[in-house]
């Protein structure tokens, strides 16, 4: 890069002293300051490659959060199936095997109020005798879940779950069978015993229980 020539200083010496043509005398030169030095001419020639501007500095884009899992929550608990036990039992006994599984049932430590019992054919006689003191103080007794309740199938649908369900398969209608064993299953908590017939449960149900 050329060097480039400052403005050169005048000092008096070199210019000797001014006449004022008013007085005659001769004033002092005052000594110049020096200026600002100049700014340096651009470099004549091609322009050299144009200097990339920097990068744009960018911020990092935020991470889309990933939408939940369709399904049941976390730690949900699943559907609990109960368990199925099955009693051979003919229709005019069925009842008694239901008597006797609800026997062993209690004397195993379950409570009264955890066991519920259906009938598909003639009612079992603490759901008679109740029903004729009248259908309020029938379904109060229910309610209170106090102890063991009878009930037949034609009105079990009114009957709310308990960990224990009883079907005594003892008779009426095929239709009385095919209402009752889908509704108890639904109504166990824990466990369904069905008392009857195999093959007559079997083909209700259209597979072994």
């Amino acid at each position: 890069m050329p060097l480039i020539p400052e403005e050169p200083q005048i000092h008096e010496s070199a210019q000797g002293p001014r006449a004022t043509p008013a007085s005659g005398r001769i004033a002092p030169t005052p000594r110049p300051v020096p200026g600002p030095r100049p700014a340096a001419p651009s470099r004549p020639g091609r322009p050299g490659p144009l200097r990339p501007a920097p990068p744009v500095q960018r911020t990092p884009r935020e991470v889309a959060a990933e939408p939940a899992p369709s399904g049941p929550a976390a730690g949900a608990a699943a559907p609990v199936t109960p368990q199925i036990q099955l009693i051979p039992a003919s229709v005019e006994g069925a009842l008694d095997a239901a008597e006797e599984a609800v026997d062993l049932l209690l004397d195993s430590g379950r409570a009264p109020g955890d066991i519920l019992v259906i009938t598909t054919g003639e009612q079992h006689p603490w759901a008679a005798h109740e029903l004729s003191f009248g259908e309020s103080s029938y379904w109060a007794q229910h309610d209170a879940g106090d102890d063991v309740f009878y009930t037949d199938a034609t009105i079990a649908e009114r009957a709310g779950s308990r960990p224990v369900v009883v079907v005594a398969v003892n008779g009426g209608p095929e239709a009385a069978a095919v209402s009752a064993l889908p509704l108890a299953h639904s109504r166990a908590g824990a466990l369904l015993i069905v008392c009857g017939d195999p093959q007559r449960i079997n083909s209700v149900l259209g597979a072994g229980v």
